[in-house]
């Protein structure tokens, strides 16, 4: 089973890394970073960078394709060789998977068009502009269409997506190998639920 993670520059880490140390772990798994280019590829920060050595045209046929976010997801809302290659695997994928502000692309690229969805909170509405159907939930699943909310919740989805994979057993005993326990120590990883004033801060500064 091949899983392809798709890498540009200032994409977000730990929407690529989280899912990547969960999905590694399933049984005959091939992870594949991939770029439009092979070469080093920035975050968002422009200090940590990985080495990718798949192009997009390397990888013609994953079983599973996923697509972080991150504030370089703006470079890649315009139809180019990205889109174009995610249309094409999404015909033979099994499933088609974003992160956060990732599912911005799938929907530019026309792939979640009229299906239920979700991204970073903030980005919500925009993804209902491209088409698809905004749901503020951590994780969806729509057919073979699966994103996450926003950074921290593709632990969750990669988890979620082990399950359907390989079955309930073998998620469980990733989540117990890379001891997933979350106990923040603020309850503030929501709008729903962090203080009002922050979340209308975070608004001004989005906008």
């Amino acid at each position: 089973m091949q899983i392809a993670i798709v890498l540009y520059d200032r994409f977000t880490v730990l929407d690529a890394i989280g899912p990547y140390q969960v999905l590694t772990n399933l049984p005959g798994a091939e992870v594949t970073f991939v770029a439009e280019r092979p070469g080093l590829i920035a975050d968002e920060e422009g200090i940590l960078k990985l080495e990718v050595e798949a192009s997009l045209a390397d990888v013609p046929h994953p079983d599973v394709v996923l697509v972080p976010g991150g504030p370089g997801q703006n470079d890649q809302m315009e139809d180019g060789p990205l889109h174009g290659w995610l249309r094409a695997v999404d015909e033979t994928t099994t499933w088609t998977t974003s992160v956060c502000t990732g599912s911005l692309i799938l929907a530019a690229a026309g792939l979640l068009t009229g299906r239920r969805a979700t991204s970073y909170w903030l980005a919500l509405d925009e993804l209902g502009r491209y088409g698809a159907i905004p749901v503020t939930q951590r994780v969806v699943f729509d057919e073979k269409y699966v994103t996450a909310a926003g950074v921290s919740s593709g632990i969750d989805m990669a988890l979620a997506l082990a399950g359907r994979i390989a079955g309930d057993r073998t998620a469980q005993a990733i989540q117990l190998g890379i001891e997933y326990d979350p106990q923040p120590p603020y309850d503030a990883g929501s709008p729903d639920r962090a203080p009002a004033d922050l979340v209308a801060a975070m608004r001004r500064r989005s906008g």
